[in-house]
């Protein structure tokens, strides 16, 4: 996956959860912005230093144990909507609970 070039901050990237989070841990996931979508997810979207940053926050998602829906860098060098990935890189991931054979 490669992310747009990067911004003074760093690239920015898009990460969708399963679940609502509260917007108090915007300073947890390093002051990414949170936003509650329509559809039961959450989406944490802003630039991210570098990889090691980026798995950190993937590290962190992990041990909040909310449901990974996608990550996907987004374009900020074109003029697109803010919510708009770049499709073309957008990562969607099973239901971990569809790969585990778990019934819930």
């Amino acid at each position: 996956m490669s992310p747009s070039p990067p911004s003074d901050e760093g690239p920015c990237y898009e990460i969708r959860l399963a679940g609502h989070l509260d917007d108090r841990w915007s300073a947890w996931f390093d002051g990414l912005a949170i936003t509650h979508e329509g559809d039961g997810t959450t989406t944490l979207r802003g630039p991210v230093a570098d990889q090691a940053g980026l798995h950190g926050l993937l590290t962190k998602v992990r041990d909040l144990g909310a449901p990974l829906i996608s990550l996907a860098p987004v374009d900020t060098t074109r003029s697109r909507s803010d919510s708009e990935p770049l499709a073309s890189s957008a990562r969607s991931f099973p239901d971990p609970a569809a790969v585990a054979g778990i019934d819930p």
